[in-house]
């Protein structure tokens, strides 16, 4: 395969339509969330990401785990995890059977800001999507986000 190739190419303008896509739904979001609720799409969801977590086996994230989930690396997560506790959103604790290990909990404040925040968050997703169905070269885009069911 040579750099002209076809494939290649719409490969290419493939990935760059679906990181546009990407984009344009995270400014949209980012845009209102931080207005409404003073959150960062990646507080909110980190928070979104903690706030599912149980106390059966597994149930509670390690540090990889949350930044593997909110797709940052760990520093950037352990200092996401830092400003959202300076701000009484989450909470740290130690490991009740691993004295090593840390985990971190949404604390009251937190749960009800994500509870506040979780409706804004998904009608400005269905309003950047809606914005992208009406570009042709992001429709495809759209019907497939649409389309994809997460087993439960």
């Amino acid at each position: 395969m040579t750099a002209t190739d076809p494939a290649l190419t719409a490969l290419a303008q493939g990935w760059c339509a679906l990181s546009l896509l990407h984009g344009k739904i995270e400014t949209h979001i980012e845009r209102v969330l931080q207005a409404k609720h003073g959150l960062s799409v990646r507080e909110y969801s980190l928070l979104d990401v903690l706030s599912r977590q149980h106390d059966g086996e597994g149930g509670h994230l390690q540090m990889k785990q949350v930044a593997d989930a909110v797709v940052l690396s760990q520093s950037a997560t352990t200092r996401l995890v830092t400003r959202l506790e300076d701000r009484g959103l989450l909470a740290r604790y130690l490991c009740p059977t691993d004295r090593r290990g840390i985990y971190t909990d949404v604390s009251e404040s937190g749960a009800a800001l994500l509870a506040e925040a979780r409706p804004t968050n998904d009608t400005a997703l269905r309003e950047a999507l809606d914005a992208a169905a009406l570009e042709p070269e992001l429709a495809p885009l759209v019907r497939a986000v649409e389309a994809v069911r997460v087993p439960a």
